[in-house]
């Protein structure tokens, strides 16, 4: 994490931290962001990154990294934004999860231009650079879902601030 604050501060952009008040209790949270808020629950959490956030990068994580992969790329498929996504696949940490989804795709479960919704390398410095260059996919079979009514969902301002 501390790689992709620094790679923001090089490239002057702004990053902010949000943490639940229970993860900042229990003393695993270290300081890293230029300015950290702390909200009350988890779904508060998300909702806040959500309609701060001009792209999500996922670290390397467990189930709770996952979950929030998932989510925001299901509001992606949806239409409910057009924020880049991003996995830092460090050392092919990722490979299993982007073989999966590929597994999905050939079932059928998953279009291939929902596949691509999700952006992912090896390195900080390519993630920031192919999210930088990021075009939304649009899937248009999904496309005829209207999740239109979700107003602030719609907001997209792109200076490129990294939110942890």
């Amino acid at each position: 994490m501390g790689e992709c604050v620094n790679n923001c501060i090089f490239r002057r952009q702004s990053n902010f931290g949000y943490h639940s008040k229970s993860f900042s209790q229990s003393g695993y949270h270290q300081k890293n962001s230029w300015k950290e808020t702390t909200v009350s629950t988890m779904s508060e959490r998300m909702n806040a990154m959500f309609d701060h956030a001009d792209a999500f990068i996922a670290l390397l994580g467990g189930l709770g990294t996952i979950e929030k992969i998932f989510h925001i790329s299901s509001w992606a498929q949806l239409n409910i934004h057009h924020k880049p996504i991003g996995l830092l696949n460090a050392n092919g940490f990722y490979d299993n999860l982007l073989s999966l989804l590929d597994h999905v795709v050939e079932q059928k479960f998953l279009t291939s231009l929902a596949r691509q919704i999700i952006t992912f390398a090896a390195t900080v410095k390519q993630l920031i650079d192919q999210l930088q260059s990021f075009i939304p996919v649009i899937d248009f079979f999904i496309s005829r879902i209207d999740c239109s009514n979700m107003t602030s969902r719609k907001k997209l301002r792109l200076d490129f601030s990294l939110y942890l």
